[in-house]
């Protein structure tokens, strides 16, 4: 799909994603994301939603559509702050009555993305060079300020872990207090979590779509079956 990100006090960015790609935004971000294809396209948002208008919820503010924030304000402040008349104002703020995700009319057409626009924005997991290869156990790719300078504005670090059938990651955790999402992308596997006074948390089986979290200090570690398995883990470090 494409997708445009306005990054505070900077230019609209448009990039094309694909399979694989990790984009870093920071708090303030405008975007918007479409689907030209005909194929699904499923974006997975993880982040740190503790300070959030509700807490443990995302805060959306939609710039248009019915909830979009422009229709609570008055016809006349709306056509001053964009110097339009009051007639353009109802056009632009009444025109688009759906809300979150629209499908798009056959004669609108949106920006083409740039190439350079993916530069220190994303970074695409399947295609990046391998931090860990372990012949019959898997693959490693770990996304930090080194190859995605961006994450140091918000705070998170991330990997992509793909392991192959029986294999096992072994128990660790993270030494600078991090605590961790995982979500399953594909294949299921068994999961133990341990705390830190030696009793274990959680023990069960994990398949794809399935999310869990690992608190700071506990030990996790997981063992796969024998179609293999793959995860994505946000860590609330950018080290």
């Amino acid at each position: 799909g494409v997708a445009g990100i306005v990054l505070p006090e900077k230019d609209e960015k448009v990039i094309g994603i694909r399979k694989g790609d990790a984009i870093a935004l920071p708090f303030g971000a405008v975007t918007w994301w479409y689907n030209k294809e005909d194929t699904e396209l499923i974006v997975l948002f993880l982040g740190d939603t503790s300070k959030g208008h509700k807490a443990g919820s995302f805060t959306d503010f939609y710039l248009t559509g019915t909830n979009g924030i422009f229709t609570g304000f008055s016809s006349e402040f709306v056509s001053r702050a964009w110097d339009v008349d009051e007639s353009t104002v109802k056009a632009l703020v009444g025109s688009q009555s759906g809300k979150g995700i629209v499908k798009l009319d056959g004669s609108i057409k949106l920006p083409d993305p740039k190439k350079e626009d993916r530069e220190r924005l994303v970074y695409n997991c399947e295609e990046a060079p391998l931090d860990v290869d372990i012949k019959n156990g898997g693959r490693v790719v770990v996304l930090n300020t080194k190859n995605l300078p961006l994450v140091a504005e918000i705070g998170l670090g991330a990997d992509l872990v793909k392991l192959d059938g029986g294999a096992m990651c072994s128990p660790g955790f993270s030494c600078d207090s991090a605590l961790q999402v995982t979500y399953i992308v594909s294949g299921s596997g068994r999961v133990q979590v341990v705390g830190v006074d030696g009793k274990r948390v959680l023990e069960t089986t994990v398949k794809a779509g399935q999310l869990f979290i690992v608190p700071r200090f506990f030990v996790v570690s997981k063992i796969c079956d024998p179609d293999g398995m793959s995860w994505f883990s946000i860590i609330t470090t950018p080290k």
